[in-house]
């Protein structure tokens, strides 16, 4: 069973995503379930899964994958709610099962994305045990592609 964390951070357009595809590619390829979905869509997901009383069934069915790829982890924040969402999430499969996620944001700046330091504390704990870190820096590969672009037109 794959129960690796893999947690890629840099700033946009650095290539988090494109590593997080990958990841889950390869997982894939070699015959493992993979989810991937934007963290913002998962605790939309949740909440509307809550209000239908059915949030411990889309739990449980998140918590069967393999493999949960969560993108854009922190680029919008979360109310408390959908927090402890976010949270349960970490918790059904912390040590289960595997989780890859990429951010833009620093550690530092978690409590203004999940507005409670106490659940961010516990989210972060959950989601770094054992992670491996990958840090894919500052400079935007669109960025310079566009400025190498613009210098072969002149």
């Amino acid at each position: 069973m794959y129960r690796s964390r893999e947690w890629i951070t840099g700033d946009s357009g650095t290539g988090k995503s494109h590593l997080l595809i990958g990841v889950g590619t390869a997982i894939a390829e070699a015959g493992l379930s993979v989810r991937y979905t934007n963290t913002s869509a998962l605790v939309n997901e949740l909440a509307e899964a809550d209000a239908a009383r059915r949030l411990s069934s889309v739990i449980s069915r998140h918590s069967k994958v393999d493999l949960h790829c969560l993108d854009e982890f922190g680029y919008l924040n979360h109310d408390k709610k959908g927090g402890r969402l976010l949270f349960q999430i970490c918790t059904e499969r912390e040590e289960c099962k595997a989780t890859a996620a990429a951010t833009n944001s620093p550690f530092a700046e978690w409590d203004k994305i999940l507005s409670d330091p106490r659940l961010c504390a516990a989210i972060a704990d959950r989601i770094t045990f054992r992670c491996t870190l990958i840090q894919t820096g500052t400079e935007s590969y669109r960025f310079q592609t566009t400025e190498q672009q613009r210098r072969n037109q002149v």
